[in-house]
């Protein structure tokens, strides 16, 4: 059975439907990077998909027993959170908090998981700095690292390259297909670099307020919509 799968599925809020005919699954080890312009519907989608909000209509269906405090989730950083006054090793733990269930407290295993996945991301020596001292790209392999400590599944990454200068954007683009080929985790990407997307997911979801396109990255590319959506980022 599929990790996720979306069946005739519609999102949206008290004044409307925002995102509608979602008709797709996510596979164990799958690659998906979720595309669209402004408003498409792809924060909904992502709300959905943690289980923040219910369909209007359809299902979204999790499987193989996977649950929602299962998934690694790297959101969008505000300004605020840049700003937190933690200690690297401490951002990373909270990590676990999922996994704690009632415990005050981190256990042995916690912490060992925490500095885990610290050494697979290059910033095992950074621990004991502090949060808001680290450059821009050195953050997001921090909370990359923070999302790996709470799923051994799937990681949801909503815009994980934002903000980040180019050298910064291709390190955490090699680090998230390392993790989706080595640790067999299944991707779901939020961005709106598409030539990134087809450069490293294996499926597209194209959103447009309902779905436009989903299936592989290859059959993406020969569609009208492919080419209207890269030939316009050319002319950017």
């Amino acid at each position: 059975m599929a990790l996720i799968t979306c069946r005739e599925a519609a999102l949206g809020y008290d004044n409307g439907i925002v995102v509608s005919g979602l008709n797709f699954s996510v596979e164990a080890g799958d690659y998906l990077c979720v595309v669209g312009e402004n408003g498409s519907g792809k924060s909904t989608l992502i709300k959905g998909l943690l289980r923040l909000k219910t369909p209007v209509l359809g299902e979204i269906v999790m499987g193989d027993g996977l649950k929602p405090n299962e998934i690694g989730y790297l959101p969008q950083q505000s300004a605020a959170q840049k700003d937190f006054p933690a200690s690297v090793f401490e951002v990373v733990l909270s990590g676990r908090q999922s996994k704690g269930g009632f415990r005050p407290f981190y256990s042995k295993k916690d912490k060992a998981v925490a500095m885990e996945n610290m050494e697979k991301l290059g910033i095992a020596h950074l621990k004991n700095y502090c949060y808001r001292e680290l450059s821009g790209g050195q953050q997001q392999r921090a909370l990359l690292a923070r999302a790996l400590c709470a799923t051994e599944k799937l990681l949801l990454l909503d815009e994980p390259v934002a903000g980040l200068d180019p050298l910064a954007t291709r390190e955490m683009y090699e680090m998230i297909r390392q993790l989706n080929q080595n640790q067999k985790l299944t991707v779901i990407m939020v961005s709106h670099d598409i030539r990134s997307a087809v450069e490293y997911a294996d499926h597209i979801l194209h959103l447009g307020n309902q779905q436009l396109f989903f299936g592989t990255t290859g059959d993406y590319l020969r569609t009208d919509l492919a080419k209207r959506f890269l030939g316009g980022e050319r002319r950017v």
